[in-house]
């Protein structure tokens, strides 16, 4: 089957495509609003550290990942999905009264439900694609989905961009706002039909654990999703430099949005052949390769040229992609469709939560030290994450490649 013949037949499939559309148009709002909130902070107080923190709210609920996903598991997924899309797009118009800095509480507040939504919406939707899609096109559809997501950022910061820089940051929380009802009307159009959930265990607590146990006691996905929970502490450590690695190359903050665009068309192009590479490859060299890339991107950004800056952005948008593909593929593949969104937001805790962890430490860090050694650290960071996975990489192959009288001798 050709790479081009397994994308035509996702997007063929009716269902599929809707999904797709969705999350283009929510993505791009999200994306949007992702770099406004940062340079509205920075020009409202100046700080570099709270600007950081616009992200760090966006990230912070996956810590309750695993109970927030076992919320997908109780109901129909569909109804829910178009929910979740309508709640930002209630809460996004508060914003237009964010003017001072004694108003920052409130744009944190909001920030913070709308990445709690965010946490459920991504357990349900990884369960009613599962049950959309065929499970030998997953790899196809969520490196489509990459490319749709995270391609917004060709387009959507340079748009908030450019929305805020002539009409300010509440336009772009309506912005936000408006793509997310037709976010919301794009999954009202699906049709895939969904029994009622089964009975399971009594009790949030008890449900959750189900979750938790089967990912941490399953061989394929454990490994996955601890080096990508890696990774990620890296990515929020090396985003939370951003506005001083713009600092440093002269810029204003608002010169974040090219930054980010290059990272989108790095991430298009990897979401486009991440369904073949994953087969040729397989999940964990996929995923080694992806983070070997990005470890020597984030450390060249500490040289101060605005081509240098431009580049890194682009291979980080290839590279970092890779390990969550494969990671939320094993887990479509591997896990039952009841469990599947409790389990989604498990692998959700585990991947995410360290991007907390990190978006923190860096925070607080670039205001008492330069970026240069941050990003060097960073770099050696993710270099160690991806040879766990090279190495097992390496020796299923030999095994593989053994005959049974290599292993039999007589």
């Amino acid at each position: 089957m050709t790479p081009n013949w397994t994308v035509v037949r996702v997007l063929r499939d009716r269902d599929a495509a809707l999904c797709l559309a969705a999350l283009v148009v929510s993505g791009f709002g999200t994306s949007a609003l992702w770099l406004a909130s940062g340079v509205w902070v920075k020009d409202l107080t100046g700080s570099n550290g709270l600007a950081a923190l616009c992200v760090l709210a966006l990230w912070a609920p996956t810590l309750a990942g695993p109970a927030l996903g076992t919320l997908a598991d109780l109901t129909r997924r569909r109804p829910l999905l178009i929910a979740l899309n309508l709640l930002p797009a209630a809460l996004l118009p508060t914003l237009v009264t964010v003017d001072s800095p004694g108003r920052l509480w409130l744009l944190l507040t909001v920030l913070f439900l709308y990445g709690a939504a965010a946490v459920v919406h991504e357990a349900a939707k990884s369960a009613l694609v599962a049950a959309a899609v065929a499970p030998e096109l997953l790899g196809d559809f969520n490196g489509l989905r990459t490319t749709a997501v995270e391609g917004m950022k060709l387009l959507a910061p340079l748009a908030g961009a450019g929305v805020y820089a002539a009409y300010g940051g509440p336009s772009v929380a309506l912005l936000d706002a408006a793509s997310f009802v037709c976010a919301a009307g794009l999954y009202a159009c699906l049709r895939v039909r969904e029994d009622r959930p089964a009975p399971s265990a009594p009790g949030l607590r008890a449900r959750t654990a189900e979750g938790t146990r089967f990912l941490w006691g399953h061989p394929r996905l454990r490994p996955l999703v601890l080096a990508g929970g890696a990774v990620m502490l890296c990515a929020g450590f090396n985003g939370a430099l951003i506005y001083a690695v713009v600092e440093r190359l002269g810029h204003s903050p608002a010169y974040t949005g090219a930054l980010y665009a290059a990272q989108g068309a790095g991430s298009v192009a990897v979401g486009l052949v991440s369904g073949p590479a994953l087969r040729r490859l397989g999940e964990r060299r996929f995923a080694a390769y992806g983070i070997a890339l990005t470890a020597v991107a984030v450390a060249a950004r500490a040289i101060p040229l605005d081509g240098v800056a431009l580049v890194c952005g682009a291979a980080i948008g290839a590279g970092l992609p890779c390990v969550l593909i494969a990671a939320l593929t094993a887990v479509q593949q591997e896990t039952p469709g009841p469990l599947l969104g409790r389990v989604s937001g498990t692998a959700g805790t585990l991947l995410f939560t360290p991007n907390v962890i990190g978006l923190a430490a860096g925070a607080g860090l670039v205001e008492v030290v330069e970026p240069p050694p941050l990003l060097l650290l960073c770099g050696l960071g993710l270099l160690t994450a991806a040879v766990p996975l090279a190495q097992r990489a390496a020796s299923a192959s030999r095994t593989a490649a053994r005959s049974p009288s290599d292993a039999n001798p007589a």
